[in-house]
């Protein structure tokens, strides 16, 4: 992957713009002067924004910032996630509901053999929309899912535990829209000094290890490709989740890969990360998975699986 050239919450959340709406906007804006200005937009909400009608925040984003505000969705993969699930989304919507863009909120239930479903239809929120699996395939399977039933311009996907704030996405989204990025993923490996808490030291080792397999054997430039925070340009990264085999936690890699042959603009942001307790990953079982679906990566790209 050209580094330096360079998504649903799964789980979780996805936001979209309107068609048309968006179309109006890009005729009343020269593209040269598209660029998001976060700091305008937190000065509305700051003179109550958050009190007028979704297309007044829409106009003012537009004319007071002189930008064009960028629908998204978000994505949250979910398998028994009633404990975390109520927390998870009122920070979501919390966040959401003060932003000047447009929004939509994917939960992929993957699965679930408690009430985590009946916790998402209980919340009733315009642009929720619960997409649910009969048995668990996994994070990969989840992921995939929800961000090709994305409507958005972008797509965001997040933990469900958030252990990456939400509001770390005015990051991804500024570098996206300013360097005309497809993917902008967000990263503990280029300055750990943004992990506020670690994991164990067993499995932080474990994850550096397997990122030094990653770039070896798949030769990506990047140097955290597991943190569950990525956010990704909808319209050009769709044939490349159409191409994916891993429904686990091996996807990631084998994600990155295909972007990579595709020669789309990729792009690794630090972002504020703290573990959270009740990881389903499972070290042992799941890590030698994971190395597995690596060497299964590169055996699939000799034989022009990703073509």
């Amino acid at each position: 992957m050209e580094h330096d050239r360079g998504l649903a919450r799964t789980s979780g959340g996805t936001a979209a713009a309107s068609p048309t709406a968006a179309a109006e906007r890009h005729e009343r804006i020269p593209r040269t002067e598209r660029v998001y200005d976060y700091r305008a937009a937190r000065q509305h909400r700051r003179i109550g924004l958050h009190s007028l009608t979704a297309r007044e925040r829409r106009q003012g984003a537009l004319v007071e910032c002189d930008a064009v505000d960028v629908g998204r969705a978000r994505t949250l993969p979910l398998a028994n996630e009633v404990r975390r699930l109520p927390a998870t989304l009122e920070r979501l919507i919390t966040f959401l509901e003060t932003s000047p863009w447009d929004w939509e909120i994917r939960v992929v239930d993957d699965g679930s053999t408690d009430n985590t479903a009946d916790i998402v239809k209980s919340v009733n929120i315009p642009g929720t929309r619960l997409l649910r699996s009969g048995v668990n395939h996994g994070k990969g399977f989840s992921v995939r899912k929800g961000v090709l039933s994305a409507t958005g311009d972008f797509v965001l996907f997040t933990d469900a535990d958030l252990s990456t704030p939400i509001e770390e996405v005015e990051k991804l989204l500024d570098v996206a829209v300013k360097e005309n990025a497809d993917v902008v993923i967000g990263s503990r490996g280029l300055d750990m000094s943004f992990i506020e808490k670690h994991q164990p030291t067993m499995r932080e080792s474990g994850g550096r290890l397997f990122n030094v397999v990653v770039r070896f054997v798949l030769g990506l430039k990047i140097y955290d490709t597991q943190c569950g925070f990525k956010l990704f340009r909808r319209a050009t990264v769709q044939s490349a989740f159409e191409k994916l085999t891993t429904d686990r936690f091996g996807f990631d890699p084998e994600l990155l890969f295909i972007l990579s042959r595709q020669k789309l603009k990729v792009r690794e942001v630090s972002v504020r990360w703290s573990h959270v307790e009740g990881s389903k990953v499972q070290f042992l079982r799941d890590g030698v998975r994971m190395f597995t679906d690596v060497l299964r990566i590169r055996w699939n790209s000799f034989n022009g699986k990703y073509r």
